[in-house]
């Protein structure tokens, strides 16, 4: 036997014919998908355009097992990638090929294909799963809240890596099918309409599907015994409402507040046109939490906000998320007076609707409550910085900005704005600086300087009438008046601070 020996140049050479040019040039996609706020949100390198989420879920355990399949486009070649996901995987596939996977970092799943992903080649990623949503953990806390009866996973900014793996940043919005199989007299929730519901061997599964694009953190996943209560719009859009059965005292106050859904869908339509998604609807969980969140198409509502009594103005805030904040998604996290700027002004403007103070009376209370030297006027809304993200001044001062913009250019204007940014943008992103161009654009008056002033300076600022005081809005809003000399408290005004918990994400 006679054995050749091949110079070392040869074979190299040799072996780069066999390889293919893309996994030659591939490399790993980044951790993070770039927010600075959040470098570890999100991964770098696909785009992912529908998770497919099948599930099973055991309320006494707080045991859940899935499995994920995730449609994917690569947007570099690939020789590895990263999804967001913290429970136990056992298997990931990629292509139907058995793919390598590792942990690092608080949440990253390191994924390596057995072959890379070529750019612009649609992929699909399959990863079963299973673990407690409840124990894992990031800096000691959880997204995932267990109930007497189930759990929910409902938070922002993010809250997907408690029950299934993702791309975790609003720029990489997806449609959403899930599915989940829970215990016969237990009852599952999620975004969008529930397809179907089906029973066998003491297992119910509930087929839910969202079929416009949806950030990640918008998904939602509430299990438990609810009541439920169903409806629909004038135009035919279903509303579906649930209540988890233990609600205690205020279990009456959180229907009152939440069954005005259709109805204050329908004002918000004449505000900011048609609403943009396939159903409607809320949910309220047996939850210790405070706060409320936009969860796309259902929002969640902790009993705590209807600890008072009724407040549709919580409805409103929420609803109002549905354009400003879901269909119309942050471009970066500094971006959040996008969302929280318009959902606050939406509840001074149904105040003014229900004759409980015009806009601009909120607007003078509320600039009135902090005197120049509070810490408030330090915070930028338009980046207010990660620990700052849901503070006070982003909401208020945030809605003070706009009523500042509201007096500088009209109502005539300033409504066509409101309603017209939504479709411009309408299921997509967006930076503040878009919207300042947007209503530069539209109102024919240069704003930067206004923005400037209200969204970057730190300090008070002044707070100028309306230029034009016999401006009036249009039907879906009353008339705003002159801040007055000495400003009275607002009716409103209790009802709407009530909500500040809101942000106690």
């Amino acid at each position: 036997m006679q054995r050749k020996v091949i110079a070392p140049s040869v074979l190299a050479a040799s072996l780069l014919l066999v390889i293919p040019a893309s996994a030659a040039s591939s490399v790993q996609g980044a951790p993070g998908i770039g927010d600075p706020y959040y470098p570890a949100s999100g991964n770098g390198g696909y785009d992912v355009s529908h998770y497919d989420l099948r599930l099973q879920y055991q309320p006494k355990t707080d045991l859940l097992e899935g499995t994920a399949t995730l449609l994917t486009t690569a947007k570099q070649d690939l020789s590895r990638f990263n999804l967001d996901f913290g429970l136990k995987v056992s298997e990931v596939r990629v292509n139907g090929a058995k793919a390598k996977f590792a942990t690092s970092g608080d949440h990253e799943l390191e994924v390596t294909p057995a072959q890379p992903l070529q750019k612009d080649r649609p992929a699909t990623v399959v990863v079963k799963y299973a673990g407690k949503p409840s124990e894992f953990k990031i800096d000691g806390w959880s997204a995932w809240q267990r109930t007497p009866d189930g759990g929910v996973a409902a938070q922002e900014p993010d809250s997907s890596v408690w029950w299934f793996p993702s791309n975790d940043h609003p720029l990489d919005k997806a449609t959403f099918d899930v599915s989940i199989n829970v215990p016969d007299g237990t009852q599952a929730i999620s975004n969008g309409v529930l397809q179907s519901q089906t029973s066998k061997l003491g297992w119910t599964r509930y087929n839910w599907r969202s079929n416009k694009p949806q950030a990640t953190y918008l998904a939602t996943l509430a299990i438990g015994k609810f009541d439920v209560t169903t409806d629909k719009t004038a135009s035919g859009l279903p509303i579906l409402n649930a209540y988890s059965k233990d609600l205690g005292d205020n279990a009456g106050a959180a229907r009152a507040s939440v069954e005005r859904t259709g109805e204050v869908a329908e004002w918000l339509e004449g505000l900011f046109g048609p609403y943009p998604f396939n159903a409607l609807g809320g949910y309220v969980p047996n939850v210790p939490s405070g706060f409320a969140l936009e969860t796309q198409t259902r929002p969640f509502y902790s009993p705590r906000q209807f600890a008072n009594g009724a407040n549709v103005s919580v409805v409103v805030h929420e609803l109002a998320h549905q354009w400003y904040g879901d269909s119309v998604s942050v471009d970066g996290w500094k971006d959040i007076w996008i969302n929280e700027g318009f959902a606050r002004y939406s509840q001074w403007l149904w105040s003014e609707k229900e004759g409980e103070g015009t806009a601009q009376e909120l607007a003078d209370w509320a600039y009135q409550q902090h005197p120049a030297e509070d810490p408030f006027w330090q915070v930028k809304p338009g980046d207010p910085g990660p620990d700052n993200q849901f503070h006070g001044a982003v909401y208020d001062r945030g809605g003070i900005a706009l009523q500042a913009l509201r007096n500088e250019i009209g109502d005539e204007q300033f409504f066509r704005i409101l309603k017209g940014w939504p479709t411009e943008r309408a299921y997509g992103n967006a930076k503040v600086g878009d919207f300042v161009r947007y209503a530069e654009k539209v109102s024919n008056k240069p704003l930067a300087q206004l923005f400037e002033t209200w969204l970057y300076t730190p300090g008070r600022p002044a707070f100028a009438p309306p230029t034009d005081a016999s401006a009036t809005a249009p039907a879906t809003a009353r008339s705003r008046t002159a801040p007055a000399a000495q400003p009275v408290e607002p009716k409103s005004w209790k009802k709407i601070a009530a909500t500040n918990s809101i942000h106690e994400h």
